[in-house]
């Protein structure tokens, strides 16, 4: 049940963002065992001529960059998975926009389970309620 908010700096393009938003889907299903069918990405697209490294914008650099960040549960996976993950992301990216500038940045937000969740209950009212079915 992540959550990916993905800035980056191109044009919107709709196919574009279809194909970023399965592979961020592959990746985050892969390497933090997040299941793809409760998973969503939304996608902005910011002008490079208003995102700035190092004092200049994108649009002077010829360079794309992305920020990234989702949400998950805290402790839900280890210091290794999210590691493998954010590497893959940065690889994926680079090669999905092209020309990447290195100041491009993913955050992975853990939080508590029981401040949580989406559909109106929290992570942690699914587990306990699993749990009891067991």
């Amino acid at each position: 049940m992540p959550i990916l908010n993905l800035s980056i700096t191109k044009q919107p393009d709709a196919e574009r963002s279809k194909v970023i938003a399965d592979r961020l889907s592959a990746l985050t299903e892969e390497h933090l065992r997040k299941d793809p069918t409760i998973t969503a990405v939304a996608i902005q697209h910011i002008d490079p001529r208003h995102w700035f490294a190092g004092g200049r914008s994108l649009a002077e650099q010829g360079r794309a960059t992305f920020w990234l960040d989702i949400k998950v549960v805290d402790g839900s996976n280890t210091k290794s998975e999210l590691s493998a993950w954010l590497e893959a992301v940065f690889v994926n990216l680079e090669e999905l926009l092209g020309g990447v500038h290195h100041e491009s940045y993913a955050l992975v937000h853990e939080v508590p389970a029981s401040a949580y969740g989406f559909g109106g209950r929290t992570q942690e009212f699914r587990f306990i309620a699993g749990r009891m079915k067991g």
